[in-house]
């Protein structure tokens, strides 16, 4: 089985440091934050495909043609127009079924195993109180029926994480856009698929999102704490 790590971002909200880094290099707790991911992937994982856009030849110098017994390939993204287009570009390598998550955010392998238990499945994070941006909604099968745009203040609320578990049909279904904007979403695509080919709603253990130098600082603390783990 592969695994897919989105890993082409600019990682606009850390620069100076991601001027001459890309954001998925960047080391904490002894590790850069795709390593992290790495030396969690289930044993089910036999390959690795990271797609790389900034500074793409310090991420496969680094890890070459293989990582720890796994073999290691590159797609490069030269545009950056959404997370369903940067998946698309592996869709001649792909097999019928793969792992894809963000090669920036921290997860942990209890989680992926969990996921990999379904067809297809999505990961998501319970979260209280108001946030800005996309709330999963699910069905009675606890399968992905929307994701609501906008504004939140709920007492409960659940936020895509950006791992999934994701078969072949994907490639069936033009990359949807997100509202107003110039990206095509994977979320979005995955809900336009989600009628025919259900993804099961999976609740994180653990989620690390790393959005600028105050939430890497704490994410070295929880990280070298192995709760994670």
């Amino acid at each position: 089985m592969q695994a897919v790590f989105l890993a082409a971002g600019l990682g606009t909200r850390l620069r100076p440091t991601t001027y001459h880094i890309p954001k998925p290099m960047i080391r904490i707790a002894g590790k850069n934050l795709l390593e992290h991911n790495l030396d969690q992937l289930p044993n089910e994982i036999s390959e690795i495909i990271i797609v790389v856009g900034h500074l793409p030849r310090q991420i496969e110098n680094h890890f070459g043609k293989e990582y720890k017994g796994r073999k290691v390939r590159y797609v490069k993204q030269r545009k950056f127009l959404g997370t369903a287009y940067a998946l698309n570009l592996c869709k001649d390598i792909l097999q019928d079924r793969f792992l894809v998550m963000m090669g920036d955010d921290i997860y942990c392998g209890k989680d992926m195993e969990e996921c990999l238990k379904f067809s297809q499945s999505m990961l998501v994070k319970e979260i209280s109180g108001k946030f800005i941006g996309g709330r999963i909604k699910f069905n009675s099968d606890g399968c992905l029926e929307d994701i609501i745009e906008g504004t939140h203040n709920r007492k409960k609320s659940l936020v895509n994480t950006g791992l999934y578990v994701i078969n072949g049909h994907f490639f069936d279904y033009k990359p949807e856009l997100i509202a107003g904007g110039k990206e095509f979403g994977l979320p979005q695509t995955l809900v336009k698929m989600s009628d025919k080919h259900p993804m099961q709603i999976v609740k994180a253990n653990f989620w690390l999102q790393i959005n600028d130098a105050k939430g890497l600082k704490r994410a070295e603390k929880i990280l070298k704490s192995k709760k994670y783990v």
